[in-house]
């Protein structure tokens, strides 16, 4: 099995980080493509930014989904999910999304841990539209800042336990999710050091994309219209069934 693992950042570092992750975690016949944006930010952490990425992600995967079984959005908050779904005829997973079923299926009320408190918005959106609101205990960030966003899991890894316990504790979470591409991996560090267990959102994700892939449950896009189109590339513009104007 072949899976495309999409980083929607411009960081290699963390592409190197989210396929480390992946990887521990798939199935011995499984292999991992990763991919890093060649456009957008240094990592996604509002709206508008995840904005820019769901156009990267849908370019990556217009170049390079064939040969796949099933694809990764490896940004927490799933950037461009539901029009990757409409568009593409394998199974596309989301990070947050695959994160988010899975402590659902392992505790009553989760709880996602990250970073930079700028993200905490984005990722309530994310859990609304994932439909599962009611089951979400908090939001916890950190409230420092951090040196290099690649290094910030290693930077940062007693205070992100800390703040793990401290949700479980003071928000009644029974399952934690460590959230942020810059995160992935981070979850067996520190799992001794937390009383509930912790979901590491890459391995989530491949365990739910070979699934689907297994299952072969994907969408079935529908014929599309021709449209007159500028400045998408060749890949993009086929799998829309735009024409140059």
């Amino acid at each position: 099995m072949k899976l495309l693992l999409i980083n929607p950042n411009i960081s290699p570092g963390i592409t190197r980080r989210l396929a480390e992750a992946a990887e521990a975690a798939a199935a011995p016949d499984t292999h991992i493509t990763p991919l890093t944006a060649k456009v957008g930010v240094e990592y996604i952490s509002d709206r508008a930014e995840a904005q820019l990425a769901g156009a990267a992600v849908l370019d990556m995967l217009a170049e390079h989904a064939s040969g796949h079984d099933a694809a990764i959005i490896a940004a927490f908050g799933d950037p461009g999910l539901w029009a990757a779904r409409e568009l593409f005829d394998i199974p596309v997973v989301g990070m947050a999304e695959a994160a988010m079923h899975t402590a659902a299926m392992v505790g009553e009320r989760f709880s996602i841990v990250t970073f930079a408190p700028a993200l905490g918005n984005w990722y309530r959106d994310c859990v609304r539209d994932t439909g599962l609101s009611s089951r979400l205990a908090a939001i916890r960030s950190l409230d420092t800042g951090f040196g290099s966003v690649d290094r910030v899991a290693e930077e940062k890894e007693a205070a992100l336990a800390d703040l793990c316990t401290r949700t479980a504790r003071e928000d009644g979470a029974d399952v934690v999710i460590l959230a942020g591409a810059p995160l992935a991996g981070l979850a067996a560090h520190i799992r001794d050091r937390v009383a509930v267990p912790l979901i590491e959102q890459a391995a989530a994700s491949v365990a739910q994309a070979e699934t689907l892939a297994r299952l072969g449950a994907a969408a079935r896009p529908g014929p599309r219209p021709a449209k007159a189109s500028s400045g998408l590339s060749a890949a993009l513009m086929q799998r829309l069934g735009a024409v140059h104007a």
